[in-house]
């Protein structure tokens, strides 16, 4: 980890946080529109390094020496991740993921484990964890991983947004329009669907019209994918 003295490539000194920056910095409610990281470790100095690496490298961290103050101030809106040191005497870092998963929080989590909690750290990958480091560890290392972290919560980020928009298009449908959607999903032409609801061609062409206008949808391909996205959600 960078020492007291170390310089960053920019030329800009800074220093290590103390104390007081950290627990100021725990009761802090992050206000970046970038990503946040959250660092979970009862280690002092392990806790203070990762910080001042992190600020280094233009990341908001956000640190706390008890699961427990975490687990408190912990929101879900922000995106980021969570380095989660696996073994400390309050909550282990598996208690803690078990408690996000319970929450159906979807944090990348990365773990910092000692040699002999591989086994742990094993389980807790089982369980969701991203990723996980053995200590001691090198500074790019775990910057790799927050990388790779942060990726992959913005995809799953985006993922739920464009679910939770294709649930909105589709909540906007009429009853006759759901109707219509289902019947163009099986592959029926205007005609056939007109048959089966009883209703003028020109109104299902009127009907199916909307239909693609409120879906968003290019092409009935286009509207065949978002339909069947819909539904593997549900499953």
């Amino acid at each position: 980890m960078p020492s007291r003295a170390a310089v960053p490539a920019s030329g800009f000194a800074y220093r290590l946080p103390n104390n007081d920056d950290v627990m100021n910095d725990a009761n802090k409610t992050p206000q970046t529109k970038g990503p946040t990281i959250y660092v979970v470790d009862d280690d002092d100095s392990m806790r203070q390094a990762i910080a001042l690496l992190l600020r280094t490298v233009g990341y908001h961290p956000i640190v706390f020496a008890r699961p427990s103050d975490f687990l408190a101030k912990f929101d879900p809106n922000f995106h980021g991740c969570l380095v989660l040191d696996i073994r400390m005497p309050e909550m282990s870092g598996l208690e803690v993921q078990q408690q996000l998963n319970r929450g159906g929080a979807i944090l990348p989590v990365i773990f910092m484990t000692g040699h002999g909690d591989i086994p742990m750290a094993v389980q807790a990958m089982k369980d969701g964890a991203f990723d996980f480091l053995t200590k001691p560890f090198r500074d790019q290392d775990l910057l790799d991983r927050i990388n790779n972290a942060l990726k992959q919560d913005a995809e799953n980020r985006a993922a739920i947004n464009k679910h939770a928009d294709l649930r909105r298009r589709a909540e906007s449908l009429t009853p006759r329009e759901k109707e219509v959607l289902e019947l163009i999903v099986d592959g029926k032409a205007n005609k056939v669907v007109a048959i089966d609801l009883g209703l003028s061609e020109r109104t299902v062409e009127i009907h199916r019209a909307n239909v693609m206008e409120k879906m968003g949808a290019r092409s009935v391909a286009h509207l065949v994918k978002m339909y069947l996205t819909l539904h593997e959600q549900q499953r």
